[in-house]
């Protein structure tokens, strides 16, 4: 037997665990009936009529994996070692796939290049051009103004960013990009 048996009678141990029961049972009817007094108030948000905001739409992780993925393999089946990124609207990192091999530079330089066709809705490699005219949009942080990133849309607006880099050429890391963006496309 139980030690802790011997020191009580039944008696006491089913008065104790009675009492044990009805603390708790006044203890869950006082929260419930406290709730249930409590004056009504109103949220403290606040709400918004519908022409104060706005709907957007954004990729879904599996399609920017499947993206990213067409991406890399496009580029595994040239022989290319890169590093591809998917970046939503805001520019926040949906996926990253870093290839076998790709360059430790790779990773933040395709996150950039994804941001940049983002941002401007317009493959990097026509955004290098504008640079021309305007040579201090490479001090916008975040961005990088090399080929290879190009934007996704829907209705024309842009929802997300694919960047690959790594490859020798910025042609060929948006030729690897186009093939993501491509594949999600269908």
């Amino acid at each position: 037997m139980n030690p802790v048996h011997k020191k009580f009678s039944r008696r006491a141990r089913v008065a104790t665990g009675g009492a044990v029961l009805a603390v708790v049972a006044l203890a869950g009817f006082g929260a419930v009936n406290a709730n249930a007094s409590a004056p009504a108030t109103t949220s403290a948000a606040a709400a918004v009529p519908a022409r104060a905001t706005t709907t957007s739409t954004h990729l879904t992780i599996d399609a920017a994996t499947e993206a990213a993925q067409a991406a890399l393999d496009a580029a595994e089946k040239e022989n290319q070692r890169v590093t591809v990124a998917v970046v939503d609207r805001n520019g926040n990192t949906i996926v990253t796939l870093r290839g076998d091999g790709a360059g430790p530079q790779s990773y933040e330089s395709a996150e950039r290049k994804a941001f940049t066709a983002v941002s401007w809705n317009a493959p990097t490699s026509q955004l290098t051009e504008r640079l021309q005219q305007a040579p201090t949009l490479k001090d916008i942080p975040g961005t990088l103004f090399l080929a290879g990133g190009v934007p996704v849309t829907a209705g024309n607006a842009p929802i997300a960013g694919i960047g690959v880099a790594g490859a020798p050429s910025g042609a060929l890391d948006e030729k690897f990009a186009q093939a993501g963006a491509q594949a999600i496309s269908r």
